[in-house]
């Protein structure tokens, strides 16, 4: 018998930080193991083709460090780490769904008018694409806004 999964994306923010406690209690209830999943960005480019480095990213080795560091505070809860890149959103929805997760627990800034049409909402993305449960936890409301309750039966 597998372990049910919970997908918790990373980006290293706060945001995702506070999110990772409540995947692990949900995978302490529930007997479920943890993906932590980080999505790089492939470096912008213009309309010309010409590539934007802007501030330097961090190397390869670096983010698997950061990735590696993400990790549940109880040795009990069973773990294991991803890289990919991509589209954040879409990459998130398209792993879970390979992988089989039946819940999505991910942070968000929690960003609202114009910062949000600009920037877009990565959790929006996937709240609205994924086909399994999201429950999104939003640090700066201390809030937790759960996306299809009923079908949390983990």
């Amino acid at each position: 018998m597998t372990r049910p999964i919970i997908l918790v994306p990373t980006d290293f923010s706060t945001a995702s930080d506070a999110a990772l406690p409540h995947a692990e209690a949900l995978a302490k209830q529930k007997s479920a193991s943890l993906l932590i999943l980080h999505v790089e960005e492939p470096p912008l480019s213009y309309g010309g083709g010409e590539l934007y480095y802007g501030m330097p990213e961090p190397s390869s080795e670096r983010i698997l460090q950061m990735l590696e560091e993400v990790k549940p505070s109880d040795p009990t809860v069973a773990f294991r780490h991803r890289l990919a890149m991509g589209d954040p959103a879409g990459e998130i929805v398209r792993i879970a769904a390979e992988e089989g997760a039946e819940l999505i627990v991910l942070g968000t800034h929690g960003r609202s008018g114009m910062t949000r049409m600009l920037m877009g909402s990565v959790a929006e993305a996937v709240v609205r694409r994924a086909a399994c449960a999201v429950l999104v936890y939003r640090a700066a409301a201390e809030t937790l806004v759960n996306r299809r309750a009923e079908a949390l039966h983990l």
